[in-house]
């Protein structure tokens, strides 16, 4: 039952790190505006101060799963929407406080803060009645407001209208649980490296250590509670990496049939930030392995996982589309390309995806998987392998895409793949799933050989 007394506000008015409430609000309300502006969250929260960025990062999120909701119960509040620091404002405190199931403290004092926070602030000042005033009414109608936003499928999912419809015709049977999956957080999932260590025994370090965790996929266990990676065994040591289920079917794929005592050339196209290129080197350490990525930035995190991992690759900064700047001649066994997406796959752990996309991102998105798929064909050797995958759940960046690249390239041979893998909860049984046991991201995948 909600708290409506002042005692209660001024007592969790100071978050448990010591920090203003009202600060965290303002500075996630930042946050919520510059993703509107079409800035990621993931920037914007690396450069928060760091006694607030947990914090900030825990609110950030939570308003980004449930935004579509605060949206529609805003227009109900204030049928013109207000300038963006406000908006951005008010939305956040309607995002945080609409459930009390879910609310990460009690909805008056998130609207006495949100309202502290206002009137702190230059750019939400001189509204500070207007946003206490738009709240207060929330608190006294949120029963009514809520109903009346329930047929909004903007408000019922949480995600804007033309992703909710395009993932309905993608995925007549699923969408509803895709788009559910998609509200809770993602489990943190590791990769066991094989070269060090196997899944039982880092199972029963992990036990040591005091964490718990179950098996998932070929070499990976999924933590039944998030962990800090200072808190795992041999993490500094390369013994696991922190990757997704979905994410580990990529190196194994490519390998599959394929002979790595041979010391195989792999390109790894769109390398960074490493994690499948690490993996790749621990399932054929003997390859020659070019890890490809045109921002230098993300070059560098390139190379220090696979410090971390003690593996070896000829790391380049240079536009996969155009071999003719980094490309020596010499074709490839295989070859993955886990291509440029709208990354609709991986809303769980990146809400924000969902209000920086527009629709016409697609289509020039596909445009350009296209072109990388086709140039990057060329490279191959005949009898070689290439690795196509998205972490996109929309079938013009997966199934569509490979359908028509088949249909113009007749030397390309269709392997059996997994195709769409769509993020939902599942239960730890392994006849009720597809290849996977566990929870994972949305992926596409499909495995192509060249005829010789």
């Amino acid at each position: 039952m909600l708290n409506n007394t002042p005692t209660h506000a001024t007592q969790n008015s100071t978050t448990p790190q010591g920090v203003p409430l009202w600060r965290l609000l303002h500075a996630t309300a930042q946050v919520v505006a510059a993703v509107k502006g079409g800035r990621s969250m993931t920037a914007l929260l690396e450069a928060q101060p760091p006694a607030i960025r947990p914090g900030v990062q825990a609110l950030s999120f939570q308003v980004m799963r449930w935004y579509g909701r605060a949206q529609a119960l805003r227009a109900q509040l204030a049928r013109k929407a207000p300038p963006p620091p406000v908006d951005a404002l008010l939305c956040s405190a309607l995002a945080l406080c609409w459930d009390d199931a879910l609310a990460p403290y009690a909805a008056f004092t998130l609207v006495d803060q949100t309202v502290e926070a206002a009137r702190k602030n230059k750019d939400t000042r001189g509204q500070a009645n207007f946003v206490n005033a738009c709240l207060r009414r929330f608190l006294r109608e949120r029963e009514a407001l809520i109903k009346q936003t329930d047929e909004d499928l903007l408000a019922r999912w949480n995600h804007p209208v033309w992703w909710v419809q395009k993932i309905q015709k993608d995925h007549p049977n699923e969408w509803q649980a895709i788009l559910t999956a998609s509200q809770a957080p993602a489990p943190m999932t590791l990769r066991v490296n094989t070269l060090q260590t196997t899944v039982t025994d880092y199972l029963a370090q992990l036990e040591s250590a005091g964490l718990k965790g179950h098996p998932v996929g070929l070499s990976g266990i999924e933590l039944h509670k998030a962990a800090a990676v200072h808190l795992l065994p041999g993490f500094a040591q390369g013994m696991v990496s922190v990757q997704d289920a979905g994410a580990q079917m990529a190196a194994p794929l490519l390998l599959q049939g394929l002979d790595c005592s041979q010391s195989l050339r792999i390109l790894d196209a769109c390398a960074a930030p490493g994690g499948k290129t690490g993996h790749l080197l621990e399932l054929c350490p003997t390859a020659q392995l070019v890890a490809l990525d045109v921002d230098p930035v993300r070059c560098e995190r390139v190379i220090q996982n696979l410090d971390r991992l003690q593996s070896k690759a000829q790391v380049v900064a240079a536009d996969a589309s155009k071999p003719e700047t980094w490309w020596d001649k010499s074709m490839f066994d295989a070859i993955l390309l886990d291509a440029p997406c709208t990354a609709s796959g991986i809303g769980r752990r990146h809400p924000d995806v969902r209000w920086l996309r527009r629709e016409s991102d697609i289509g020039q998105l596909a445009l350009i998987q296209a072109q990388l798929l086709q140039t990057l064909w060329s490279l191959l050797k005949p009898g070689g392998q290439l690795v196509y995958c998205t972490c996109s759940i929309f079938l013009a960046e997966g199934q569509g895409q490979i359908q028509t690249f088949l249909q113009h390239n007749t030397d390309a041979v269709f392997l059996a793949s997994p195709g769409h893998l769509t993020p939902q909860k599942r239960q730890i049984n392994p006849a009720v799933q597809d290849n996977l046991a566990g929870e994972h991201d949305g992926f596409y995948y499909a495995l192509l050989q060249k005829r010789l």
